[in-house]
């Protein structure tokens, strides 16, 4: 699930997908227009499959879970270190 493994390619694990999201985290966002930028992002990619929003929402988690967001007066916020 974090890590790619042989049944789970790389585009689906967690860790390529967190990176994804903190990327998209210059700023303070939603967690609706986080979503929505995602899916964008992912969609304009013909290589890269779609996820579905059970395993974003998991994947907020292991990032939260590792220090590396915060939830912010409703924005998800990057913790700088």
């Amino acid at each position: 699930m974090i890590l790619p493994t042989k049944r789970l390619g790389p585009e689906r694990a967690m860790i390529t997908i967190g990176a994804e999201i903190l990327g998209l985290l210059m700023e303070p966002k939603t967690v609706s227009r986080l979503w929505n930028e995602l899916s964008h992002i992912r969609g304009e990619r013909s290589t890269t499959h779609t996820i579905s929003y059970d395993w974003f929402v998991l994947t907020l988690d292991l990032l939260y879970m590792l220090g590396s967001i915060e939830m912010d007066h409703g924005k998800i916020r990057r913790v700088r270190q």
